[in-house]
C-alpha cells in the first residue's frame, strides 16, 4: 500500500513539476537539453576558481557587531544590508545566504533584506553573475523564521491528524510565503525517524518513529514545497532520529550497521529520493559501524569517527552510488560544536569536498568584520589547495555543475531585468503571508491533531461557571501569555464566561508556595510540561526538581477534590510521567509568547488550541503518531509501552 502510495506521489509530482532531473530534462527536446548543459559548462569555463568555491558557500550574516573589542558594543540582527555585508557579497560570489529570524522581523523587511543580497550579488565586476540561493529553516512547528507568517503545526502534530495530505497543505502555506518573499529554499522536510525517546534536539521535528509514515508524510509535505517551486532540502542524512545527543552542541553517535540504516532511517529518504528530492542536508552524527576512519579532536585530543558529513562512504557510496541521488549535498551548518569543537577549520574544508559535500553551509559564524575575514581567509584556503593539487579542480567542477544546475531548474541563472524594486502586485502579496486565511488553516488542522490519551472521571471537557477560576501551571515564564490568548478566544466563541479567570503561574522550587497558594481558589487545575530532555523526568536530579514540585502540586490538587489536567507541550515523552493527572493531553510542540500576538505575527497554534480542546471548542481527534514507553523506578524509559501508536480518545469526549 505504501509502494503504490509513492508511486502515485511521484507522478504526480513529475506531472506537476517534474522534479526529477531525468524527468525535466525528458520532458524538453534533446537539443534544447543540451543548449542548457551548454550554457551551464559555458558558466563553469568561465568562472574563476575563487568564484566556483564561492560558490559552494551558503552564508549567514544573522547578527553584525560594529566593534566587537569595544565590550559596550552589541551585536544587532541584520535586517538590511550594511555596507560591509553588501561588499562581500558583491565580490566573493557565494551560492547563497541564510535568513534566520533575527533577519526576518516582518514582512516587507524581509523581502526587501532579500532583494538588497540579490542586488549586491548581481552588482559585480565580475564577468559571472549567477543570484543568489536565498535559504532559511522553515519547517513549521517549533522551527520556523518568519516573525510575521503563519508557524503551521509541525510534523508530529501533522502525523497525528491521521491525514498525510495534510503535510502537503502545510508545505503549501510555508512554500507560498516564502515564494512572496523571494526566499527560494527551505531547510525541509525533516525525514529522520524519531525511534528514540532521549532524543533532544529532533523530537517532534520528526513525524514518527515509523519509517513508512514519515515516508509518507515526508514525501507529501516534499511535494507541497516543491508544488510552489522552493526548493526542499531533505534532513539529517542518513538519519538524526536515534541519537540522544545534540549536535549543536556535542558530536552524537549511532552505532547502527548499513544494514540496520536500510531497515529503519534510509527508509524516508529513499522515498524521497525517488520522489525527485534535489537536494539532502547531512548529520554531524558518527556511524563507527560504516564509518571506521578517525580523527584525533582538537579540543579532547581523543579519538572521534569521521561523521557522516565528512564521509564520503556515507555521502558518496551510499547515498550517491546505492541509493541513486544526484542532487545537491548540502552540509548542516558547520559552525555546530560537533564539527567546530573537533575538527580544524582547513581539515573540515578538505574533508568535506573529499566526501562529497556540495554545498558548505555557514563554514564559519559571520557576525563582524574580523570573522568575515576569516570566512574569506577559508575561500582562499580551499582555492590553495586545489592550486596544489591536494583537491582535484574537477572535483570542484563536479559541486558547481550540481548547484548550477538545480539554480537552472528554478530560473536562478540569469536575474530579471525589471530588477527588484517593490512592486505593487508584490506588495498585495505579501499581506497574504500570515493572512487570516491562513491562520485559520493551521487551527484547523491543529484541532485534528490534538491527541487525547487520558480522561478520567469525564474531566473533559472542562464546565466553568460564572466567576470560575482556572489555574495554569506553567513550567517556563515564556508560554504563561498561551493562558490569557486562550481564554480570550474561548470568551469571544462564548465557551466559557466573561467573568472567568485563567490565572497562571510558573511552578518552580522556587515558586511552589505561591502555586500552593493559588490552588486554593481554583476550579480546575491545567499543568503544561515543556519537557526538553530526559534528565527532567527523574524528580531527585537538579533538572527535574520542577517535576518533583509538579507531583506535589497534582496531589495537592486531588487533596483539594480537584481535577488536573497535563498537558505535554514539548517533547511528548512526558505524557508517561505525570500519570496521576486525570487527564492528560498533547500539543506537540509549542512556542515561547513573551507577549499576546499582534496581528499577523506568527503564532505556534499548538498550545492554545490544545487549551481551548480542554475547555470544549472541540474534540480532540488526533491519534499518537509515536509509541510512548513507561518509565521504571529510576524514571528511565523502558522497552514496555505505555501508550501505543495509534492510541486516541477521540470518542470519548
Amino acid at each position: 500500500m505504501i509502494r503504490k502510495t509513492y508511486k502515485k506521489i511521484t507522478i504526480r509530482l513529475a506531472a506537476v513539476l517534474g522534479l526529477a532531473m531525468i524527468l525535466i530534462i525528458a520532458s524538453i527536446p534533446a537539443g534544447a537539453a543540451e543548449e542548457e548543459t551548454d550554457m551551464i559548462e559555458k558558466l563553469i569555463s568561465g568562472m574563476t576558481l575563487q568564484e566556483k568555491v564561492s560558490q559552494m558557500m551558503m552564508v549567514d550574516f544573522r547578527t553584525w557587531n560594529e566593534n566587537p573589542e569595544d565590550e559596550s558594543s552589541e551585536a544587532v540582527p541584520v535586517t538590511q544590508l550594511r555596507e560591509e555585508i553588501r561588499q562581500a557579497v558583491s565580490e566573493d560570489r557565494f551560492g547563497g545566504i541564510i535568513l534566520f529570524a533575527e533577519n526576518c522581523a516582518e514582512n516587507e523587511q524581509t523581502y526587501r533584506l532579500v532583494q538588497e543580497y540579490q542586488e549586491a550579488n548581481r552588482d559585480t565586476q565580475s564577468g559571472t553573475v549567477i543570484p543568489l540561493l536565498i535559504a532559511t529553516d522553515q519547517e513549521g512547528g517549533i522551527i520556523t523564521r518568519l516573525g510575521h507568517g503563519t508557524g503551521m503545526i509541525g510534523n508530529m502534530a501533522l502525523a497525528a491528524t491521521g491525514n498525510p495530505e495534510n503535510a502537503g497543505t502545510e508545505a503549501s502555506i510555508l512554500a507560498r510565503e516564502l515564494k512572496t518573499l523571494s526566499i527560494n529554499t527551505d531547510f525541509a522536510p525533516v525525514l529522520d525517524v524519531n525511534n528514540n525517546p532521549s532524543n533532544p534536539v529532533i523530537g517532534v521535528r520528526s513525524f514518527s518513529d515509523d519509517p513508512q509514515m514519515v515516508s509518507l508524510y515526508g514525501t507529501y509535505f516534499l511535494e507541497g514545497l516543491s508544488e510552489y517551486g522552493v526548493i526542499a532540502s531533505l534532513k539529517h542524512f542518513p538519519g538524526h532520529g536515534d541519537t540522544d545527543t545534540d549536535s549543536h552542541t556535542g558530536l552524537p553517535m549511532v552505532g547502527k550497521t548499513y544494514e540496520q540504516l536500510k531497515e529503519c532511517e534510509l527508509i524516508p529518504f529513499q522515498a524521497a529520493i525517488d520522489a525527485g528530492a534535489e537536494m539532502i542536508m547531512s548529520a554531524h552524527i558518527q556511524y563507527p559501524e560504516i564509518e571506521k576512519g578517525t580523527y584525533i579532536s582538537v579540543s579532547t585530543g581523543e579519538e572521534v569517527y569521521i561523521p557522516a558529513t565528512l564521509s564520503k562512504t556515507i555521502l558518496t557510496d551510499i547515498l550517491r552510488g546505492d541509493m541513486d541521488f544526484d542532487g545537491v549535498i548540502v552540509s548542516d551548518a558547520l559552525n555546530m560544536d560537533a564539527i567546530a569543537s573537533h575538527f580544524k577549520p582547513e581539515d573540515v574544508c578538505r574533508m568535506a569536498i573529499e566526501a562529497g559535500v556540495d554545498l558548505f553551509l555557514m563554514p564559519m559564524p559571520v557576525k563582524d568584520a574580523g570573522t568575515l575575514q576569516k570566512l574569506e581567509d577559508m575561500i582562499g584556503y580551499i582555492v590553495s589547495m586545489v592550486e596544489e593539487g591536494v583537491i582535484p579542480e574537477e572535483r570542484i567542477d563536479e559541486s558547481v555543475r550540481r548547484i548550477l544546475s538545480l539554480k537552472q531548474v528554478h530560473d536562478l541563472l540569469t536575474y530579471d531585468e525589471t530588477g527588484g524594486d517593490m512592486k505593487p502586485e508584490v506588495s498585495a502579496a505579501l499581506a497574504e503571508v500570515g493572512s487570516e486565511e491562513n491562520h485559520q488553516t493551521e487551527w484547523t488542522m491543529m484541532q485534528n491533531a490534538v491527541t487525547l490519551l487520558k480522561n478520567d472521571g469525564d474531566t473533559l471537557p472542562i464546565k466553568m461557571a460564572e466567576g470560575g477560576k482556572a489555574l495554569f501551571l506553567f513550567s517556563a515564564e515564556s508560554r504563561v501569555n498561551t493562558a490569557e490568548y486562550s481564554r480570550q478566544r474561548l470568551v469571544e466563541e462564548g465557551i466559557v464566561p466573561e467573568t472567568v479567570s485563567f490565572e497562571a503561574h510558573v511552578y518552580s522550587p522556587e515558586t511552589e508556595a505561591e502555586c500552593s497558594e493559588a490552588l486554593k481558589e481554583a476550579d480546575v487545575v491545567i499543568a503544561v510540561s515543556t519537557m526538553f530532555g530526559k534528565d527532567e523526568l527523574n524528580p531527585g536530579t537538579e533538572a527535574g526538581a520542577r517535576g518533583a514540585v509538579l507531583d506535589r502540586l497534582i496531589d495537592e490538587a486531588h487533596a483539594q477534590g480537584k481535577k488536573v489536567v497535563f498537558i505535554s507541550a514539548y517533547i511528548p515523552y512526558d505524557a508517561s510521567r505525570y500519570q496521576t493527572a486525570d487527564a492528560i493531553m498533547i500539543s506537540f510542540g509549542s512556542k515561547p509568547m513573551n507577549s499576546l500576538p499582534l496581528q499577523g505575527e506568527t503564532c505556534m497554534p499548538n498550545l492554545p488550541c490544545t487549551i481551548c480542546a480542554a475547555f470544549g471548542e472541540f474534540d480532540p481527534s488526533g491519534v499518537l503518531p509515536i509509541d510512548i514507553p513507561a518509565l521504571n523506578e529510576d524514571y528511565s524509559y523502558t522497552n514496555n509501552i505505555l501508550y501505543e501508536k495509534g492510541t486516541s480518545l477521540r470518542e470519548e469526549i
